[in-house]
């Protein structure tokens, strides 16, 4: 598979702090890569790095096989993006903006606005003034402008920020009808686990301008595994009964009221009569499968035997 970015032991040290740190990633063509970290990790400095915004201390980036130079700026003719939060002349209409974009960037395709604004879902607005738009109207207008131009690769750096529920789920659905519709590669950030989770092909776990991580959605799913969730009144003492009653080795203390059992030869009938006869109340007990956030938070806390 076609390689559309690749970077190569990537740093950047602002004031003699290292903020990112020897990062390499490998973005596939016609995937979503979820970039995922907590605030402040380091991925929109990676971001602007890949754009030129911001130039690396040492490390190397390519897109499309180009390497990218601190005088680069061709390569961007190929790459749509959103950092941090769109901003746009709140004055002028959503297809002034977008028209005024396509002069700036020297595209002459301009006649494409009525169909990205389809394609974002902003049918029948572009002659309303930015002012009079909602923030997720803003963000999907944010996506017009980046893909107006016909890029390959789309970076967006938390573009789900600050939106309701409804708004998460009509960018979900855009970023997915961009990849599968239009081909698009797209290297989208978040500190949201279950919307990276939802969309993403590959992930990128980074923290403290570590990239912790790199695997495919489908190796974490097949990794994942299930256990029995236990909620009782005490967990260190139930513990202490499934030991020695059951012979349950193979579990582990969430905090002071759970226990989850990884044994699959264990059933939820016998646990529950081994408690319940040591006088341990049982507050439910039922079995679950671990997901990316979980996954997610035992890369960040160092690793653990189970995900």
């Amino acid at each position: 598979m076609k390689t559309m970015i690749q970077i190569n032991q990537l740093s950047k040290t602002y004031k003699g702090i290292e903020i990112v740190s020897n990062v390499s990633m490998r973005i596939e063509k016609g995937e979503i890569y979820g970039f995922l970290g907590p605030n402040g990790a380091g991925k929109t400095t990676i971001m602007k790095m890949i754009l030129n915004l911001v130039k690396p201390t040492s490390g190397q980036i390519f897109i499309l096989n180009q390497a990218v130079t601190r005088n680069s700026y061709q390569y961007l003719e190929n790459v749509g993006s959103i950092i941090e939060y769109p901003i746009f002349y709140e004055r002028l209409t959503a297809v002034q903006n977008l028209k005024l974009h396509c002069k700036y960037v020297g595209y002459s395709g301009a006649n494409r606005i009525e169909e990205v604004l389809e394609t974002v879902g902003l049918r029948g607005v572009g002659n309303k003034k930015i002012n009079e738009f909602s923030l997720g109207m803003k963000q999907r207008l944010g996506l017009a402008r980046a893909i107006i131009t016909e890029p390959k690769v789309l970076i967006l750096d938390e573009p789900i920020n600050g939106l309701d529920p409804v708004g998460i789920k009509d960018i979900r659905m855009l970023l997915l009808k961009l990849k599968n519709e239009c081909g698009l590669t797209i290297l989208v950030s978040s500190h949201i686990v279950s919307e990276i989770e939802s969309i993403a092909d590959t992930i990128g776990i980074i923290n403290d301008g570590t990239l912790l991580k790199e695997v495919k959605m489908a190796d974490i799913r097949k990794e994942n595994v299930h256990y029995i969730e236990i909620k009782v009144a005490n967990s260190k003492l139930a513990s202490v009964v499934l030991k020695d009653t059951l012979n349950i080795l193979d579990h582990q203390l969430i905090d002071l009221e759970t226990i989850r059992i990884y044994e699959q030869d264990v059933t939820q009938a016998s646990i529950n009569k081994a408690l319940v006869l040591n006088d341990i109340v049982v507050n439910s007990i039922e079995t679950k499968k671990s997901n990316l956030e979980e996954y997610f938070l035992n890369i960040i806390n160092g690793g653990s035997k189970h995900v």
